[in-house]
């Protein structure tokens, strides 16, 4: 039977920014509902070791970080809830948002925390490697391939500017689109070309990712030429898929929530605000930058003490 759920703000989505904005938010007293979405705890429950979040000497998991944040917002006083936001009506407030579950939830301030995922290629060698050396983003792994031979996939910005990160740590940079030209902005085109550690295989896409067993580990790549259907292999010790990401934002479209020409949420600079006044969106959903779990985190706090302030000046923070 379907319930109604009503609350000063509803957080909707549980990666590192849902999480820390339920923190802050549970802190004022404003007794948050968080709904935790299709994958609870986000894109940081499928990496392995995490070395940059601070706070932690040595490697943690990521499973094991979104585990704790759960359960300190919990502790604070946040209410979780296992659902998945269907439809948002942001026309009045209070706010009326629908689950899959059919529960309907009442809020008067909502923040958008549904985060961003990586575009895959679909390959099966792909996902078996996947946090074995293959990844989607170089700053968050780079590290591990310091001295190494990596290569990169794709033709856009993305692939262009995650390359040359890798050249400060990896030996070797091979950039490898399925064209014979790049649609990467010309000035940083032309760094990539200057730099030496670099190499650009055209015409070719990944067919395979090579590795051992036990334990998993990449070893190499089968590739194909595009135009001859050759296949041939390269040794590699890591892939990086740079294909772009794809916001978690279908249900906010049309609802007057402005979006860029990618999905992304636009907030007002210097905020978490959105067009819609009431609601504030916080993590990878608006931030295609820098999309680190710890500028995720800040934004998540931010967007709890602009609801908090917003709410206040409704009279609504009260309990």
């Amino acid at each position: 039977m379907s319930k109604t759920h009503r609350t000063k703000v509803i957080v909707v989505g549980s990666g590192p920014a849902g999480l820390t904005a339920a923190i802050y938010a549970a802190r004022a007293a404003l007794e948050p509902i968080l709904v935790q979405g299709m994958q609870p705890g986000g894109q940081m429950t499928i990496t392995t070791d995490v070395e940059n979040f601070p706070g932690f000497a040595d490697p943690i998991q990521g499973p094991w970080l979104m585990e704790q944040m759960t359960k300190q917002a919990e502790h604070v006083g946040t209410r979780m809830i296992s659902d998945l936001i269907t439809k948002v009506d942001t026309s009045k407030r209070p706010f009326v948002l629908t689950g899959d579950s059919g529960d309907t939830y009442i809020a008067d301030s909502i923040i958008i925390s549904t985060g961003a995922q990586a575009k895959w290629l679909g390959l099966p060698s792909e996902k078996k490697f996947s946090g074995y050396g293959v990844s989607g983003c170089a700053t968050c792994d780079g590290f591990f391939f310091k001295n190494k031979e990596v290569l990169v996939i794709g033709g856009g910005n993305s692939a262009v500017e995650e390359a040359l990160y890798l050249t400060k740590l990896a030996s070797k940079v091979t950039l490898m689109h399925r064209r014979d030209s790049l649609r990467a902005e010309k000035i940083g085109q032309k760094r990539l070309f200057e730099n030496p550690k670099v190499k650009v295989i055209w015409n070719h896409a990944l067919e395979e990712v090579l590795g051992t067993e036990n334990p998993l580990n990449v070893t190499g790549a089968k590739i194909k030429d595009v135009n001859t259907g050759t296949i041939t292999e390269i040794k590699v010790d890591g892939i990086f898929v740079a294909i772009g990401h794809k916001p978690n934002t279908d249900i906010f479209k049309g609802t007057g929530i402005k979006l860029d020409e990618e999905g992304y949420i636009l907030t007002k600079p210097g905020t978490t605000k959105t067009d819609v006044p009431g609601i504030f969106a916080a993590g990878d959903v608006q931030d295609k930058i820098f999309r680190q779990a710890v500028t995720a985190a800040g934004t998540g706090c931010m967007a709890a003490l602009e609801a908090q302030k917003f709410l206040e000046g409704h009279g609504e923070a009260a309990a």
